[in-house]
């Protein structure tokens, strides 16, 4: 179940890394505001999805191991989770604690926003420097 989980998360953080790069390699005219808008959106839909799925996923290994989420003291949330699981458990219930997967999404999208610029002026370098060999 663990590696199931951790393949769909890692090929949700490639599509949020690749997504961007093949609208660049399509865009022909008004590459500018078009990259811009659909690089943006198609980047938010996928951050909430990967945020979404971090939560679902956690929650699913948290079921998976035994963690009783409905429970009032810590035995009853211990109490079917096995002695070897136990830490895994306790980091897993330590990382879904705090801030919400909305909030997590807002802070990804901004943190990738940067990542889009540099992918921008990745191109027109890379544009100007064939444009210079050809000539």
């Amino acid at each position: 179940m663990e590696i199931l989980i951790k393949i769909t998360t890692f090929l949700l953080l490639g599509l949020i890394l690749i997504f961007p790069i093949l609208i660049l390699k399509r865009l022909k005219k008004n590459i500018l505001l078009n990259y811009s808008l659909l690089s943006l959106l198609i980047l938010a839909i996928l951050i909430v999805i990967f945020t979404w799925w971090n939560n679902q996923s956690d929650l699913i290994l948290l079921n998976n191991f035994g963690y009783n989420i409905n429970g009032m003291n810590h035995n009853e949330i211990y109490e079917n989770v096995a002695s070897v699981n136990m830490e895994k458990v306790k980091n897993i219930e330590t990382s879904i604690m705090g801030i919400s997967w909305p909030l997590k999404a807002v802070f990804g999208f901004a943190t990738f926003i940067p990542y889009l610029i540099l992918l921008y002026i990745g191109k027109i370098v890379l544009d100007r420097m064939k444009n210079k060999s050809i000539t």
